[in-house]
């Protein structure tokens, strides 16, 4: 058997301006059995912190001692908790408790360390965040430690620490019951997950973990997520993609990416998740971990496979945020799902016509229920299923939703996995995290490639048209690309003509020629010229992020030479400023930035630490190590006639 201290990082944003709303973190990371901590007072200070965000007060209602006085188990209850003595005065105090039995318990283990034994988190009684500041217990507690501005997020960030300590047990059969679920490990994946968190908290002070326990403190779920991918994420967080593969192909490794996508529509990993079973409260762990992760901003739109379960969840965590489910999984399911029918191909057919070429709803109404009618299926539980979520997938559906490019609006439209080459379903836990880091480091050094070609060369516009000549100046390569096809498909829309004046918008209906059904379309196109706003019926703007060729016909039929600037979104530009998150290369910290000094001394400070435990004899070597270093500052500060100590905490 193995233990496994982790520590863990609750980072939530204290800048109101940022947020509006009075609860910044409406997820705190909630107590649970097995959870560890230093010290007693560590104990109350997370409970009491946890009280805070969720709205409610704590006292100390039991506290058992030892005949050397000393504690070894205490209970933290809400301030609700029991009832006031009855007194005999002529106006008593109103009673103000409720009974609730809200509380944890917690003893001293033989460790020395504080575990919680035993949580209940509901409450008999309303709470509310807002009035968390009227709580004694609140009055006192301190706004926590003040780290400075990192250059890796552009706010000021506060920070607590949670230890919570994990049993790991190699090979032991999973419980029946589902509290007991644990994840499923092999020979050396245990060792691998040690060394895995500790390498990585050692390079990397602001990477992210959390980890979920059984009531027998097994491990259950893991959470992680790296300096660069939470950076990643403040730029590139309008849309999500939650990737259950693994677990639905029943993989090894019962792995959950949520991912995104950068400025070279290139896929970008957000996070990491591993669950011991697809159930409803390994989800809304998951997901609330991501969203402590991300300090409590979620993105404006999540993707998933169709599941009932991730749709309940997203609902709960998220319940801001669109969800929409995978169009590509479900075209996937098709030959699974209706393979056996006597007319698949005809069934196949239909359903990509319903999905590719309906423009309004009413066209995709249209073509699903004659699919439905003509061959006879109308009683087929998925695609009734699916008819009951349209709203989710259906692109008619989706226009009016920005969805970056993340969503397959051709048939020519693929989406790959991302750990495709690094990732199959033998492979283990510990070989996974062995590829890790080289999978990343891979496809970072794309981006920085991507990066470096759109900002040193300059492409050629294939046409003459002042569009194309604009963005080959914005765009990054990869997006200039795309939007040249519809620059060159101008030339396939013909015949406008106006059709409609509501005050200042005219409707204007575009003829192209389409090659795929091999005859006209129409589609409309709306335009405002004070406003400077065009729409089209296509709706590619918000499906892709820049303008159709048709919505380009009018604006050139209009005599507007250059895209007007709403249209040009920062995501896709190559001149978009980004702060990085700190580079594995030390030699290039900004000496100038005394937070950039104080991350570069805190690592190899921690080097020293860990090579001092290892013996005796190395620890009388480290710290007379740092008590000459240390004297050698001070004698050069007491030098200096001008001084400039920066404080970081």
């Amino acid at each position: 058997m193995e233990k496994v201290c982790v520590n863990s990082e609750a980072v939530r944003d204290e800048n109101p301006n940022c947020n509006p709303n009075p609860n910044p973190n409406p997820n705190p990371v909630a107590p649970a059995v097995g959870m560890e901590f230093e010290s007693y007072e560590d104990v109350y200070y997370f409970y009491n912190w946890y009280a805070k965000e969720q709205g409610f007060g704590v006292r100390v209602t039991n506290t058992w001692y030892r005949k050397t006085k000393e504690r070894y188990r205490a209970k933290l209850s809400c301030s609700s908790a029991g009832f006031k003595k009855r007194s005999e005065a002529n106006r008593p105090r109103p009673e103000t408790r409720t009974g609730c039995p809200a509380m944890i318990k917690f003893r001293l283990m033989d460790s020395s360390r504080w575990r919680i034994i035993e949580v209940h988190l509901d409450h008999n009684h309303l709470i509310n965040p807002s009035t968390a500041m009227f709580y004694k217990s609140h009055k006192q507690i301190p706004l926590s430690v003040s780290v400075g501005t990192k250059r890796s997020f552009p706010q000021q960030l506060h920070k607590i620490r949670m230890f919570r300590t994990v049993i790991l047990h190699d090979d032991q059969p999973n419980s029946l019951c589902s509290n007991h679920f644990k994840l499923n490990l092999h020979k050396g994946d245990a060792e691998a997950i040690l060394n895995f968190f500790s390498h990585q908290q050692l390079s990397d002070p602001h990477f992210f973990y959390l980890v979920d326990v059984n009531e027998k403190g097994f491990l259950r779920n893991l959470f992680w997520a790296d300096a660069k991918s939470r950076v990643a994420y403040s730029y590139f967080s309008d849309v999500v993609a939650i990737d259950t593969a693994c677990l639905a192909a029943e993989f090894q490794l019962p792995l959950v990416l949520i991912l995104g996508i950068n400025h070279h529509k290139q896929s970008i990993l957000f996070a990491c998740g591993l669950l011991a079973r697809d159930t409803v409260e390994s989800y809304t762990w998951l997901f609330r971990a991501w969203l402590t992760c991300i300090l409590g901003r979620p993105p404006q739109v999540i993707i998933t496979h169709q599941c009932p379960i991730l749709q309940t969840v997203v609902a709960d965590v998220f319940p801001r945020s669109t969800h929409c489910l995978c169009l590509f999984n479900i075209l996937q399911k098709i030959p699974q799902k209706l393979g056996l029918c006597t007319q698949y191909e005809a069934i196949s057919a239909a359903f990509r016509r319903a999905v590719y070429s309906s423009l309004r709803a009413e066209e995709f109404e249209a073509t699903w229920q004659h699919m439905m009618k003509s061959n006879q299926i109308r009683g087929h539980r998925w695609l009734q299923s699916l008819y009951e979520d349209r709203k989710r997938w259906a692109p008619v559906y989706l226009k009016e939703i920005f969805l970056a490019g993340m969503f397959p609006i051709q048939p020519s439209d693929v989406v790959s996995f991302f750990f495709d080459g690094y990732l199959n379903a033998q492979t283990s836990l510990k070989q996974f995290l062995e590829k890790y880091d080289q999978t990343l480091r891979t496809k970072r050094q794309l981006e920085a490639l991507a990066d470096l070609d759109s900002n040193s060369s300059s492409l050629v516009p294939k046409t003459r048209s002042y569009f194309e000549l604009q963005v080959s100046k914005l765009y990054t390569n990869e997006i200039l690309r795309m939007f040249e096809r519809e620059v060159e498909g101008m030339f396939s829309c013909f015949n406008s003509r106006q059709i409609n004046v509501d005050g200042p918008v005219i409707t204007y209906t575009v003829q192209e020629q389409v090659e795929v059904e091999g005859n006209a379309r129409d589609f409309e196109v709306c335009y405002h010229e004070a406003e400077m706003e065009v729409l089209c019926v296509c709706g590619l703007f918000n499906l892709r992020g820049y303008l159709c060729r048709h919505a380009l016909f009018i604006l050139n039929q209009n005599g507007i030479k250059e895209i007007p600037g709403q249209y040009i979104l920062s995501r896709w530009r190559k001149d978009m400023k980004r702060s990085n998150a700190c580079d594995d290369n030390y030699s290039g910290t900004d000496i100038n930035n005394p937070v950039n000094r104080y991350d570069h001394l805190y690592r190899q400070i921690v080097k020293v630490v860990e090579e001092g435990k290892k013996s005796h004899d190395h620890y009388r070597t480290a710290v007379q190590a740092l008590e000459n270093i240390f004297n050698k500052l001070h004698l050069e500060n007491v030098g200096d006639p001008n001084p400039n100590p920066y404080v970081i905490y």
